[in-house]
C-alpha cells in the first residue's frame, strides 16, 4: 500500500499531467454560427478580479459578438448549484448556462442532474483525473489557500495558521467566503485542520472547524466575506483566499496599501475548480462555444495571466506557448512542494463536517 505522501505525489502528478494526445482544437462552424444565433451567455459568480476573468470574459465577447449577461459575480459553488435548481423552467435572464464551481460539486451535480455533457476540442489533453469521463465537468484551474496580508497594517506577517492565533491580529482575519456555502472557505477550513496534524479528511474538519472556534473566540476572525475593498481598507487586513485571488488584488492595488501574498508552511491545500453547463442551459450552444474559449490556449492562458494555473498547463508549457514573462509573474515552485490535493472522497468528507457543524463549533455568521 502507498504511503500517504506518495499517494499525495501521485495524485499531484496525475492532476498536473496531460495526455500527449492533441484533438482538434477550434469550434465547429456550425457551434459558432449556433451560438451567435442565441446571441447571450449566461454566467454566474465570475468576479472579473478572479482567475483573470475581466479579460477572458472581454476576450470572449470580443472573439464571438456574443452578449454576456453577468449573474451575482460574488455567489459561492453552493449558490450557483442552487440558482440552476431554481431556474430549471425559466429561460430568463436569471437562469445560468454554465456554473464555475469547486471539485467536489461536480460529480453531486451529475447525479442530481443538474448539469449536461460536453467535450471540449482539447479534451484529450485534459488529465484524466481531472474531468468526468462522460463529459460531464472538467477541471479549469488550481491554486493553493494563503494569506492576503496589508503590511501596511500587519507589520508582523504570519507565516503558518498558528501564527493566526496571536493577540497581533485582533479582528484581523476574514475568510474570503462563507463556509457554509463557499468551497474556497470550506477548504480553508480543511487546510486548518491539515497544519493541526490530522491527515482523515473527517477528523481534519473537526480540527478546522476548532481551531477557527478559537480564532472566533479570540476575537481574530472578523465575520465577513473578505475582498479586496475589505483588505485595502483596513477592515479585513489578513484574508484567507486562493493564491491567484491574493495576487490578482495584490496587483490591482498597485502597492497602496502594500499586499503580501504568504502560503503557509503547513497545512497548504491546493484547489482544482470545474467547469460545467446546465442541464437547463437557455443557450446551450453560448454554453459549449464559452468552454471552447476556455479550453482553448487563449482561454488558458487567460487564466494563467489572473495567476491561475490552467488544467491544460503541461500542455501548454510542452508545446512552449507559455509567455516567459507570464511565468516570471508566478511565486517560485518551492512554495507549492507541499500542497496537498485532497481526493474527491476527502473533499466530501471534510465538507460534511465542516458545512453541517460550521454554525454549531464556530458560531461565526459569516456575510
Amino acid at each position: 500500500m502507498l504511503s500517504k505522501t506518495h499517494r499525495l505525489l501521485s495524485l499531484t502528478s496525475a492532476m498536473l499531467v496531460a495526455s500527449t494526445a492533441l484533438a482538434a482544437a477550434a469550434p465547429s462552424e456550425e457551434l459558432i454560427a449556433a451560438a451567435k444565433k442565441e446571441g447571450t451567455l449566461t454566467t454566474i459568480a465570475l468576479p472579473h478580479n478572479w482567475c483573470g476573468y475581466g479579460d477572458v470574459i472581454a476576450g470572449f465577447k470580443a472573439k464571438y459578438g456574443l452578449e454576456v449577461n453577468e449573474l451575482n459575480p460574488d455567489a459561492g459553488s453552493g449558490d450557483e448549484i442552487e440558482a440552476i435548481k431554481a431556474n430549471k423552467g425559466n429561460t430568463g435572464p436569471q437562469a445560468p448556462d454554465v456554473i464555475d464551481v469547486g471539485l467536489s460539486f461536480g460529480p453531486s451535480a451529475k447525479a442530481e442532474g443538474l448539469i449536461q455533457p460536453y467535450k471540449v476540442s482539447t479534451w484529450d489533453s485534459i488529465p484524466d483525473s481531472a474531468k468526468d469521463a462522460e463529459g460531464y465537468w472538467y477541471g479549469d484551474y488550481y491554486g493553493v489557500l494563503s494569506f492576503v496580508v496589508n503590511t501596511d497594517i500587519v507589520k508582523d506577517v504570519p507565516k503558518d495558521w498558528a501564527d493566526l492565533k496571536k493577540a497581533d491580529y485582533a479582528n484581523g482575519v476574514a475568510l474570503a467566503g462563507d463556509p457554509r456555502a463557499s468551497n474556497q472557505a470550506v477548504q480553508a477550513v480543511y487546510a486548518a485542520g491539515l497544519a493541526a496534524g490530522e491527515k482523515d479528511a473527517t477528523k481534519a474538519g473537526t480540527a478546522g472547524l476548532a481551531y477557527f472556534g478559537e480564532l472566533n473566540k479570540a476575537g481574530n476572525l472578523v465575520p465577513v466575506i473578505g475582498k479586496s475593498a475589505s483588505l485595502a481598507q483596513g477592515s479585513t487586513p489578513i484574508v484567507i483566499a486562493w493564491d491567484y485571488n491574493g495576487l490578482s488584488w495584490r496587483d490591482s492595488l498597485n502597492g497602496n496599501p502594500p499586499v503580501e501574498v504568504v502560503v503557509p508552511t503547513s497545512g497548504v491545500v491546493a484547489g482544482v475548480y470545474v467547469q460545467a453547463i446546465s442541464a437547463f442551459a437557455p443557450h446551450p450552444n453560448a454554453a459549449k462555444l464559452w468552454m471552447e474559449y476556455l479550453y482553448s490556449d487563449e482561454g488558458q492562458l487567460g487564466w494563467l495571466k489572473g495567476y491561475c494555473h490552467p488544467i491544460r498547463f503541461n500542455d501548454l508549457a510542452k508545446n512552449n506557448k507559455i509567455p516567459k514573462e507570464m511565468l516570471d509573474k508566478l511565486p517560485p515552485a518551492a512554495a507549492y512542494e507541499k500542497a496537498v490535493f485532497p481526493t474527491l472522497d476527502e473533499q466530501a468528507a471534510a465538507k460534511a463536517e465542516i458545512t453541517g457543524k460550521w454554525d454549531s463549533v464556530v458560531g461565526a455568521n459569516v456575510k
